[in-house]
């Protein structure tokens, strides 16, 4: 998916949702192999929501995201000896480090049969590559926004050149020939708490999946589309008599260990 302008993300909206998107982060980390010794590197670090649970590994904890708003917040944990604005596609470290942890980024940057190998190749050797990214977009808390946005504004936005996740297969045939690789899906059933306006799945996925292609739109759009949105969301995910939403949220990972 393409936009006329880069998202401009806000870490107030990100961060509502703080401990539903932690724990994949806080899961592949338990799935880390054994690493040598070297830096680790947050690529895509956000607000730097997983940055105190990666500095619990006891190394040298670098932050890239090419966002000045989520570098600003990441600044304020503490939790990393450097920060570093990159675009993540093209970054390249000083030193090879131990670890590239990415946590819900990748799937916002085009072309993983290049940038993938890429990123495996700049690791230590017996160095570990470990990607969390999400895989619901066909469910409807994101198909929704784009079959909207395609039946009001036809061609507008141009999904078919835009990033997306790979089949697990794909990734498989990929990067297995590159090292050591372990892949799996969980499907995460998240309940999301009442929201002042709005659908909860609606406030959730309007500042990821959604961002983007709202901000193609002018305001009076905007509305139109979120009103669009609204009125359907809640088939899909019913909400209950307090307000909360039982929502399944499915995610990929993969650690992949460069050979010794």
């Amino acid at each position: 998916m393409t936009t006329e302008q880069g998202a401009k993300w806000n870490p107030e909206a990100y961060q509502r949702f703080k401990g539903v998107r932690l724990r994949p982060a806080i899961d592949l980390i338990h799935a880390l192999p054994e690493l040598p010794d070297g830096a680790i590197v947050d690529l895509g670090c956000g607000s730097g929501a997983v940055g105190e649970a990666l500095k619990g590994l006891g190394r040298h904890l670098i932050g890239i995201d090419n966002s000045p708003e989520m570098l600003a917040e990441a600044e304020k944990t503490g939790s990393y000896d450097s920060l570093v604005s990159s675009d993540i596609s093209t970054w390249a470290p000083d030193d090879a480090p131990a670890l590239i942890f990415s946590n819900a980024a990748l799937q916002w940057v085009d072309n993983h049969q290049d940038v993938l190998p890429r990123l495996m190749g700049l690791l230590k050797p017996g160095g570990t590559l470990a990607v969390q990214m999400p895989h619901q977009n066909n469910a409807p808390s994101h198909h929704i926004w784009k079959s909207l946005a395609e039946e009001f504004w036809p061609g507008r936005i141009d999904f078919a050149t835009g990033p997306d996740v790979m089949l697990p297969a794909s990734y498989h045939h990929l990067l297995s020939p590159l090292g050591h690789l372990t892949l799996w899906e969980t499907e995460y059933y998240q309940v999301l708490e009442p929201v002042q306006t709005g659908h909860p799945v609606r406030r959730f996925t309007e500042s990821t999946y959604g961002l983007p292609i709202l901000q193609t739109l002018d305001e009076a759009e905007q509305t139109r589309l979120i009103e669009a949105y609204e009125a359907v969301i809640g088939t899909a995910y019913p909400e209950a008599q307090d307000g909360t939403v039982l929502f399944p949220f499915r995610r990929m990972f993969m650690t992949l260990t460069r050979p010794s």
